[in-house]
């Protein structure tokens, strides 16, 4: 496989090692029996003492040779395949986050979750095995049956009649796995899938006490999983004993042959004995080569699952002479004529959007659920890249600027406040990890955070648990904005990040974020009129176009859809005041 080639390469001396320790260990499998049958045979039959006890001496030394080399081909196997296999994953997961959501989406977050464990580790089995056989099994198949024939030619035949046998029923099985394999990898997917979202979604499952509901849906998915693991193990397992079987009939009838043979004088015992352990070797060999054979379409199938992300083509990237350098100073970010459709979809989200924001400028984004709002920002750092139209920044093109170089410039508050098991301190820090302690207690001052992690027990040590569930979603919001605040970006970007805030908070939130940032431009999704009533800007978005832009009192009077979503948000007499 192209996958595994490729990495191996980067451990030439260990798989050197490898190919040297396989040598010792065949040296020592096939060069006892040898040994002991030239005792049997010119010691035993001989009575030669001095002759046994010198060839019991080269029989130990073999012996330390043989656990030498079993001892360097264990370490070299496990050293390689799991350096290989780390190797795997840190490029996979490197390359998933070169991934747009255009391509995450057409993966599958499970999916991929499965491909970067299951399948890393199917790849690690098989080279662990391969390793072990691919270069030693050759080697012992060849001389064994080579030794077989020098210590009988009559008795070989038999030998070579079994092996039609096993090789075709090898075939069969190795032909039948892989589709097997394919839906059982496919069948885990889905397992992961409902395990997550029956983990992320716990507390609605409970609160429409729907558990037996998701516990059936689980539990079905999972018999398909074993049904398909069952077959595939159920293959796998088939062979070994038909192969023991087809050896012991081989031995009845050696034995059975070699009993004439000698009582004729044609064959010694110890060549007989000899020719056994050469027969066990052969076959044996011959078994763990089958073994191979069958594990690699299993193998074959995470292989080219793996590659199918590797070889993904990212939907956002630098075009050909793409800006590193950008200038200090960002003056304005321009939409013009921008029109946006998701890759799946059939009509445009977004419809002939254009409209500046300056530096020093606020401007918020408000609209019906569903009418482009979320989109529209993530036009700016790349998130989606326009269907028609441009965003430019400075006049430059988004899509002529380095990602990179882009995305440094600015912070971004998402909807959804995420935060990573760890500190809160290092939660901040995510946002510039060379922020010194000043700035970080600045931004969790601005973001209104302050004064509940100082009220943590272990204040800005405090640890996050997984999916911040010792947190409410107002303090969520608010060490997300503190992340992006210690950035000290040119362009912020709040997604409807003041949501889970009360008013008060609020208010104290948009006071301080207008003191502090004076040069920088500001952009805010919101559904709340309240949030963004000192905007120097409002555009208002309607089924994806612009409804009207303006501040708060003039869209109050010449926009009736604005006027509608305030009027039931605010008092009649804050309404009248303006009308």
């Amino acid at each position: 496989m192209k996958l595994i080639l490729r990495y191996l390469k980067r451990y030439k001396l260990l798989v050197l090692l490898n190919f040297i320790s396989v040598f010792g260990f065949a040296l020592t499998e096939l060069g006892i029996p040898t040994v002991i049958s030239m005792m049997v045979d010119d010691g035993v039959m001989q009575q030669d003492k001095v002759y046994l006890l010198r060839m019991g001496g080269l029989i130990a030394v073999m012996s330390v040779v043989g656990v030498l080399g079993t001892i360097l081909l264990g370490y070299c196997c496990a050293r390689i395949s799991t350096a290989v296999t780390c190797d795997i994953r840190n490029d996979l997961f490197e390359k998933v986050q070169t991934l747009s959501h255009q391509e995450m989406n057409q993966m599958g977050v499970s999916s991929l979750i499965t491909r970067t464990s299951n399948d890393a580790l199917q790849i690690m089995n098989f080279l662990n095995v391969i390793l072990r056989t691919a270069m030693l099994t050759p080697v012992m198949i060849v001389v064994s049956f080579a030794l077989v024939i020098m210590s009988s030619v009559k008795l070989s035949l038999i030998i070579a009649a079994t092996v039609p046998f096993i090789i075709l029923g090898v075939v069969v099985v190795a032909k039948v796995s892989g589709p097997v394999s394919e839906k059982q990898q496919t069948a885990l997917d889905g397992l992961n899938r409902i395990f997550k979202e029956n983990l992320t979604g716990l507390r609605v499952i409970r609160a429409f006490n729907n558990h037996r509901r998701e516990t059936e849906r689980f539990g079905q998915q999972n018999r398909q999983f074993a049904a398909q693991s069952r077959k595939l193990f159920t293959l796998m397992t088939s062979m070994e004993p038909l192969f023991f079987l087809l050896m012991n009939i081989a031995a009845l009838a050696i034995y059975f042959t070699a009993s004439f043979m000698i009582d004729q004088r044609l064959l010694q015992v110890g060549k007989l004995i000899a020719f056994m352990e050469y027969l066990f070797h052969a076959m044996f060999s011959m078994m763990l080569f089958c073994t191979v054979f069958m594990m690699y379409p299993r193998a074959n199938i995470s292989a080219k699952r793996i590659e199918a992300v590797m070889n993904m083509e990212p939907g956002i990237k630098n075009a050909d002479a793409a800006q590193t350098e950008t200038s200090d100073k960002i003056e304005k970010i321009t939409f013009d004529h921008v029109a946006f459709c998701y890759p799946d979809g059939e009509e445009a989200v977004l419809k002939d959007i254009s409209f500046t924001a300056r530096a020093g400028e606020t401007v918020a984004i408000i609209g019906s659920t569903g009418s482009g709002k979320s989109t529209l920002i993530q036009l700016i750092p790349r998130f989606y890249d326009v269907t028609e139209g441009r965003v430019l920044i400075n006049d430059t093109d988004v899509r002529q600027m380095d990602v990179r170089r882009l995305r440094e410039k600015i912070g971004f508050v998402s909807q959804k406040a995420n935060l990573f098991s760890g500190t809160i301190e290092e939660n901040i820090r995510f946002g510039r990890e060379d922020a010194s302690e000043e700035e970080m207690i600045r931004a969790a001052k601005i973001a209104q955070a302050y004064d509940f992690i100082m009220e943590k027990p272990g204040q800005f040590q405090e640890r996050i648990v997984e999916g911040a569930g010792n947190l409410s979603g107002g303090q969520k919001q608010r060490l997300s904005i503190a992340r992006a605040l210690i950035r000290q970006p040119q362009i912020y970007i709040y997604d409807d990040s003041f949501s889970a805030l009360d008013l008060k908070t609020d208010a104290r939130l948009r006071k301080a974020l207008k003191q502090e940032i004076t040069d920088a431009i500001v952009i805010i999704v919101a559904q709340r009129v309240s949030t963004i009533l000192d905007a120097d800007r409002i555009i208002v978005l309607d089924e994806g176009r612009v409804a009207g832009m303006g501040r708060h009192e003039e869209l109050l009077r010449e926009c009736p859809l604005y006027y509608e979503i305030a009027a039931s948000q605010l008092s009649e007499e804050e309404l009248q005041h303006v009308r």
